[in-house]
């Protein structure tokens, strides 16, 4: 149950007022509710002289509780107390190990704690077992009897008694009227020794003599009793001091997680904002009830956690579910965006043959449905296009001329041409025709028709003064097939609905607590134990725009409905579900995140099926290079674009704003020439189309991805300028340029090999006369050193003269080398190029 003070309607728009208690200050990083007004506590006093048992049962009451997303609970209970006074606090099992873990007493105005006790959680049969009787939790009347051996007792049956003590209980078997029954057998010893056999039956009356028998039988009825309510964990607190004192207990508690669920109600009017309405639903799952307490309710996460130390720990391994596939609605065959449809066309004029600009056409199926409204332009002509083949009825009209109603148009594949003349007079008056074969259409000798005011469509009828049986949305007076059935009065009580809307008031109080956010309920409410609520959080009108949301991830040329939500309140709106009311109707739900103050939201809520959207995209890429070559290095930047065309359809009579998801691409940029999006995210791009109704239009998103390549000219070699070629990043006048590079640096090769060559060979030679001179040391004292000098010598000679040779050869190729590297650098680095390939 919950109560909920000062409701004025049904969308919980009336003020509540703010009631809290003055208790000691806890942590305002997390709970931030101040006190405004006493509350009304239970008060404890000696007036009544309680006895000790009930005075130890004085309950406690809750009177604040602040409930978080973490599935943890923050609990106050208040009250008085005097003199030496016992109270108790009711907790379920759950709650045991965080009360004691988070338990905060303080007995105000001088008193003490003298000590906290709480039932045990001892086994029923343990508790049993302890007693004095041998009774077992499930039992009988032979097996009572049976546990009482030796007791006093006191047996009845008419006007006789007899007692004594219980001998023994026995089960017999007898006849009676044909029929075999069992009877116990009670044997019974008085004090005078007389020994006396009683049956059991249910005339006979037992009475235990035994005061301390009498209590153990009390005892165990009571265990029995305990197990209706084993959950429950009752602590008793012992307070010592003098006169009146008010107590504070404070503690934590897991309790189920608060959600949040929203209705968003669509305004009427366009130029209005939506009401979104915030609920909260709460359930009372600890061991009382909560009567007129504070109740806050804080989206955030608050480090908590439970520690059981004495029991076994498993490890926990997710549960992952099967996968699912929704579907919207069944597969269809979809039908043509464009072609292989009717066209209408035509120019409008008067009776003097002069065009009619801003004539309104409007062309209805055979079944009466808007099929499609286009206006004429400056001269006079008119457009229809994309109609299926069938039968419909042209109006044609303009301010200062009669509407002109042509019947029985029948449109096939191809355009069609019909031309209208319009006569002069009051724009209620029409003037029917039937279509002929011809493209003109004549009114001189058409029927007139003339009503006193409008064709009731619904959109003029309700709360007015008309008579009949007004069926309208409730704008105003008449007859005509609108939405809601009444008699002269529309929607059932719109101005009241739309009144309630208008004068919203919030029901709950926000505040920002760090990285929490807190609801704080503006009146108390009543949730007793063991039961949910919805509690009223946000109550505001908020800016929503209606669009239809498409992405290629759903698998379907069919949008979503969604609304473009700002959070224009100063609330965070906490994540949950919500339902959206369109025309006083269910439209749709969906879920949202958490939406911070002024940040907009895309929700969506229901398929479109009005609309359709068709994605292509180009099958090959287009790569486009530039090329800069400066100072001798070349930059090589390739561009590679891409294009995506979406084509929008939209097959409604009623226009369409589409926004289009497109993905965002790492290292692709929106290209210069292409429509900007209207926002971006983290992986989509979102553009804003506007589609007229029964027409198609494109969006064509272009997109271009930059790379830069450099490359040193001093490298270049033939295979390099074959590569670039292949790959179609220069052309055939930096080919050129770059062959003339290639043809130099070849020369520079072949002149740095010849004077390798000598240097090789001028090597070869000293590594010779080495040899020779080695030879020539040896050669001394000996027969042969004659000889062998002369021929030694002769060769060095000759080697000093061709190193002569070798080093001037050196010298001029190496003259030739650097000439020649001058002119290639001189080459590279006047070498400039900036085109695109």
């Amino acid at each position: 149950m919950c109560k909920f003070k000062g409701w004025g309607c049904v969308f919980a728009a009336a003020a509540f007022a703010v009631s809290a208690h003055a208790t000691p200050q806890v942590s305002s990083t997390q709970h931030a509710i101040r006190a405004t007004q006493p509350v009304k506590v239970a008060t404890v006093t000696g007036t009544q002289q309680p006895t000790a048992e009930e005075s130890a049962a004085t309950k406690l009451p809750v009177r604040r509780v602040i409930l978080y997303k973490t599935g943890v609970g923050y609990f106050e209970h208040v009250g008085r107390v005097q003199g030496d006074q016992t109270v108790r606090v009711d907790f379920t099992s759950g709650q045991l190990n965080d009360v004691l873990q988070s338990l905060t007493i303080l007995d105000l105005n001088g008193g003490r704690i003298a000590g906290v006790n709480y039932n045990s959680e001892a086994p029923l049969t343990q508790r049993i077992g302890a007693l004095h009787l041998p009774l077992e939790e499930t039992t009988d009347v032979s097996k009572f009897y049976a546990a009482l051996r030796g007791a006093r007792l006191e047996v009845s049956s008419g006007t006789s008694a007899f007692t004594g003590r219980l001998l023994s209980i026995e089960r017999k078997t007898r006849l009676t009227g044909g029929t075999t029954v069992e009877v116990d057998l009670a044997t019974l010893v008085s004090d005078s020794g007389e020994v006396r056999s009683i049956e059991v039956t249910p005339s006979v009356t037992v009475r235990l003599a035994e005061h301390d028998v009498n209590s153990e039988v009390g005892r165990y009825l009571g265990l029995l009793s305990s197990t209706r309510q084993q959950d429950i964990r009752r602590m008793t607190i012992d307070t010592t001091g003098s006169g009146n004192r008010e107590l504070y207990v404070s503690y934590i508690s897991e309790v189920p997680v608060w959600k949040t669920t929203y209705r968003i109600v669509l305004p009427s009017k366009p130029d209005a904002q939506a009401l979104l309405q915030g609920w909260a639903v709460v359930d009372n799952t600890v061991g009382e009830d909560w009567d007129d307490v504070e109740l806050s309710l804080v989206a955030g996460a608050p480090q908590s956690f439970i520690e059981r130390l004495s029991q076994p720990f498993y490890a926990r391994r997710p549960v992952v579910p099967l996968p699912e596939t929704a579907q919207l609605t069944p597969q269809m065959h979809e039908a043509a965006m464009t072609g292989g449809l009717g066209a209408l066309s035509g120019v409008v004029t008067d009776p003097s043959g002069g065009v009619i600009r801003g004539a309104t056409v409007k062309l209805y199926s055979d079944s009466g449905a808007l099929v499609a409204t286009r206006n004429t332009d400056g001269e006079g002509k008119y457009e229809i296009d994309d109609v299926p083949a069938g039968n419909y009825r042209a109006e044609f009209g303009s301010i200062g001329f009669r509407t002109t109603s042509v019947q029985g148009l029948a449109l096939e594949e191809g355009v069609q041409n019909r031309n209208a003349t319009l006569q002069v007079g009051s724009s209620t008056s029409t003037v029917t025709v039937t279509a002929a074969v011809a493209g003109e259409i004549e009114t001189e000798e058409a029927e007139v028709a003339t009503t006193g005011g409008n064709l009731g469509t619904g959109g003029e009828l309700g709360l007015g003064a008309g008579s009949g049986s007004g069926i309208g949305n409730g704008r105003g007076s008449g007859v005509g097939p609108g939405r809601s059935l009444s008699t002269g009065g529309g929607v059932p009580n719109a101005v009241a609905l739309n009144a309630a809307r208008a004068g919203a008031q919030a029901a709950a109080q926000g505040a920002d607590l760090g990285d929490l956010f807190e609801y704080r309920l503006k009146d108390r409410v009543t949730i007793h134990k063991n039961e949910s609520a919805l509690v009223p959080i946000v109550q505001e009108h908020v800016a929503a725009e209606k669009v239809s949301l498409w992405n290629s991830s759903l698998g379907s040329p069919r949008p979503l409905r969604a609304l473009w939500l700002t959070n224009s309140s100063n609330l965070t709106l906490d994540q949950g579900s919500f339902s959206v009311l369109e025309n006083e109707a269910f439209a749709g739900e969906g879920l949202t995140g958490s939406i911070k103050s002024g940040e907009r939201r895309l929700l969506s809520y229901a398929a479109d099926l009005g609309a359709r959207v068709v994605a292509s995209s180009l099958s090959d890429p287009q790569r486009v290079m530039h090329v800069r070559i400066d100072h001798g290095v070349m930059v090589q930047m390739c561009e590679v674009r891409d294009e995506t065309t979406y084509t929008i359809r939209d097959d409604d009579t009623t226009p369409r704003m589409i926004l289009i998801e497109h993905p965002l691409r790492a290292g692709w940029l929106i290209s210069e020439d292409s429509p900007k999006p209207d926002e971006a995210t983290s992986d989509v791009y979102r553009f804003r189309v506007s589609v007229d109704p029964k027409a198609t239009t494109r969006l064509i998103v272009r997109e271009r991805k930059p790379l830069e390549t450099r490359y040193e000219l001093t490298n270049l070699d033939n295979d390099e300028i074959a590569l670039l070629l292949r790959q179609k990043s220069i052309n055939p006048e930096i080919e050129t340029s770059f062959r003339k590079i290639v043809a130099h640096k070849d020369q520079v090769a072949a002149l740095e090999d010849q004077i390798s060559k000598r240097d090789d060979e001028t090597k070869k030679i000293y590594d010779d006369q080495a040899r020779l001179r080695e030879n020539l040391k040896a050669l001394k004292g000996s027969a042969e050193e004659r000889a062998l000098t002369q021929r030694y010598t002769k060769q060095l000679d000759d080697q000093e003269g061709r190193l002569a040779t070798l080093q001037q050869e050196i010298a001029d190729l190496q003259t030739k080398h650097d000439e020649a590297q001058d002119e290639l650098n001189k080459m590279i680095q006047s070498l400039a190029f900036d085109t695109t390939i």
